[in-house]
């Protein structure tokens, strides 16, 4: 018999929270066969079987925190079948008033809430709620069922949650459709965060989305965070991009999009300015003479800013190649902790979702990120007499004042821009 136990995460991630099981009580599995998937603060991660065996027991649901290190089930010897026909030998024949061990830890698992049985469920029932699987009990309680006037179909009397769920079947509207909780009342009377005769669904927060919001709120509360705003004639990069396309495509095989002519932009205004490629460290500053490069990533799960590595000795294509692989990577949930870790600074591209502008918050411990928006036709003065449309995108630095003046903020800016509307300047800032 062995623990199934939450592996080392990384640095600085001391928990997670089980997103979901890939198998069940009673199954049968294989050294390495993947069991559940963890969400941490930043990836979801895999935990494996260190041996083969059957899933005697779950001792944490998913939706539940835990904590490096600790036991979230366990792996018995044998088959399925031998554990569906007595391979719990204290499960088999349970002494009056005891409980099997691998109910009672599970039980013991359960929030302190969880696991007091109300008064109707006492006495025989007590040991009836016992037997049951940690599923069935969150199952009964979300719907209010007393584990105690549940029909088990376990041979020895296990209650699992097809029982729960058929429990009541009798009355066509019980099982199919159980009644929602309500809401604990405020001392008004009235249900938290909803009007009366209102629709509402509560619904828990994922860790990362949790991670994201702490982590924005940090941002504005520590650093002294200002933005400036320019626009960039994004005219000579269009007509690169029309030329070259498909002659870059064919000779790389990737396409020839925006993100490398700012990421090459960026990186020639990181070594003219170099504070806005720094970090506070107490009461020191850390000069980095190296440009990782975050790039945001919309996620189902949350948003991401996987880091392109060295992004000053990448070329173009290259740079293409590492933002489309890690874009890729970011949408199907399989980054691993070392491609989001670091970062000097961060490019965030507004724009793929039609926002004009917008005041980008730091990606701490980092003091700048560069806002990139939609290219829209606007009217522009050429001289006193003439205008002409151009396709025109408004940029924004977000910068960390505390250790960035406002004229290098701006200057940096000015920079990017320059660099943009020239486009074959950024060959010599390689």
């Amino acid at each position: 018999m062995s623990e199934i136990k939450v592996p080392d995460l990384g640095e600085s991630i001391s928990e997670g929270t089980i997103y979901k099981w890939l198998v069940k009580e009673g199954d049968t599995v294989g050294q390495g066969d993947v069991l559940a998937e963890l969400e941490t603060d930043k990836v979801n991660l895999e935990i494996s079987a260190e041996e083969d065996g059957v899933i005697s027991s779950i001792l944490r649901q998913a939706g539940e925190n835990v904590a490096v290190g600790e036991a979230i089930g366990i792996i018995g010897a044998g088959s399925a079948a031998g554990a569906a026909s007595g391979g719990k030998p204290e499960a088999a024949a349970p002494q009056s008033g005891s409980v099997p061990a691998a109910a009672a830890s599970a039980a013991a698992a359960e929030p302190a809430a969880a696991v007091t049985a109300p008064a109707a469920a006492e006495g025989a029932a007590a040991g009836t709620a016992a037997l049951a699987s940690p599923g069935a009990r969150k199952l009964a309680r979300e719907r209010g069922i007393d584990l105690g006037e549940v029909s088990a179909r376990d041979p020895i009397g296990r209650i699992g949650q097809a029982d729960v769920n058929g429990h009541g079947a009798a009355g066509p509207q019980a099982a199919a459709r159980p009644e929602p909780a309500k809401p604990a009342p405020t001392a008004a009377g009235k249900a938290p965060h909803a009007e009366d005769g209102k629709a509402t669904e509560r619904k828990r927060m994922s860790r990362r989305r949790l991670t994201i919001a702490s982590r924005l709120v940090e941002a504005q509360q520590t650093a002294a965070m200002l933005t400036t705003f320019n626009e960039v004639d994004m005219t000579a990069i269009l007509d690169i991009r029309k030329r070259r396309k498909d002659a870059f495509k064919e000779k790389h095989e990737v396409g020839l999009g925006f993100m490398s002519f700012f990421t090459k932009a960026v990186i020639g205004a990181l070594k003219a300015y170099p504070m806005l490629n720094a970090e506070i460290d107490g009461e020191d500053l850390l000069l980095k003479k190296y440009y990782d490069i975050g790039i945001a990533v919309a996620a189902k799960e949350g948003l991401v800013v996987p880091v392109v590595r060295d992004a000053d000795r990448l070329s173009f294509p290259e740079i293409e190649r590492r933002i489309g692989e890690l874009a890729s990577k970011a949408r199907a949930n399989t980054l691993s902790l070392p491609e989001l870790q670091g970062g000097t600074f961060t490019i965030t591209n507004g724009g793929v979702f039609g926002s004009l502008l917008s005041t980008p918050i730091l990606n701490t411990p980092q003091v700048g990120i560069l806002g990139m928006h939609k290219i829209q036709l606007r009217p522009i003065a050429l001289d006193e007499e003439r205008t002409a449309n151009r396709p025109m995108m408004y940029i924004a630095l977000s910068y960390d004042h505390r250790i960035v003046d406002g004229s290098e903020a701006v200057s940096f800016l000015v920079r990017v821009k320059e660099l943009l509307e020239d486009p074959e300047s950024l060959l010599l800032e390689g």
